[in-house]
């Protein structure tokens, strides 16, 4: 059953306890940290630059992490790729990554969450496939025995679409690729991100932190040429 016009993105809201950890390193003195049911609320967040990320974030006791940790219980290694700006290479090296992988005969999953900008459907040559689902879950698109894809471009009924959708809309789309994509037995899963730090970016990493240990690979280039 093809799933391109049935996109069910549902809201959902995880709690931890704050830490160090959920404070981002460009916040003002005193933030609540970005699982605070006061982050992006409070006083102190006047004039952050994470503030309206903070506000559409993921917060509160989420009962679909068990569904998600259940899913991912075969996944051995998560790998995030990330980046503060765009143009960096990072869809190219998460899809070079994942082939590399793939080829040493390692089970492979490329997750997208790059929604507004989808571009892995097209960089792996599968851009006019569908996504399908079953009593099991979605099923991901795959390239090879090995590696399988699942990205927002593939429910797109027209390649050139714009995905314009807000941060609430977004989180429940990552959140279903989670729960309900059947990844099953995994050495790898990659995600390759959008840039910067925003909504995609609170929403992994607290899911899959929930999940158990994430990798985290950085990609940067200079922005001053000298």
């Amino acid at each position: 059953m093809c799933i391109r016009d049935s996109i069910n993105a549902e809201y959902g809201i995880l709690k931890k306890s704050q830490k160090m950890a959920d404070v981002p390193a460009n916040a003002p003195s005193h933030c609540p940290g970005t699982s605070s049911e006061q982050a992006g609320k409070a006083d102190s967040c006047a004039g952050c630059p994470n503030q309206s990320a903070c506000q559409t974030a993921p917060k509160g006791p989420d009962p679909d992490i068990p569904k998600i940790r259940e899913r991912l219980a075969d996944v051995k290694n998560k790998v995030l790729v990330l980046s503060g700006k765009g143009g960096v290479g990072k869809s190219t090296f998460s899809a070079q990554l994942s082939l590399a992988l793939s080829s040493r005969d390692k089970q492979v999953g490329l997750m997208d969450i790059d929604i507004c900008g989808p571009s892995i459907p097209q960089i792996m040559g599968v851009e006019d496939e569908q996504i399908h689902r079953s009593n099991i879950g979605w099923s991901p698109v795959y390239v090879n025995d090995n590696l399988g894809i699942m990205s927002v471009g593939f429910m797109l009924s027209n390649q050139d679409e714009a995905v314009i959708w807000r941060g609430p809309k977004k989180n429940g789309l990552i959140k279903q690729f989670l729960r309900d994509v059947d990844w099953g037995e995994l050495d790898f899963l990659v995600v390759d991100t959008p840039p910067g730090t925003s909504d995609e970016h609170l929403s992994i990493a607290q899911y899959l932190g929930a999940a158990g240990a994430v990798s985290y690979t950085h990609l940067t280039l200079p922005t001053i040429l000298r």
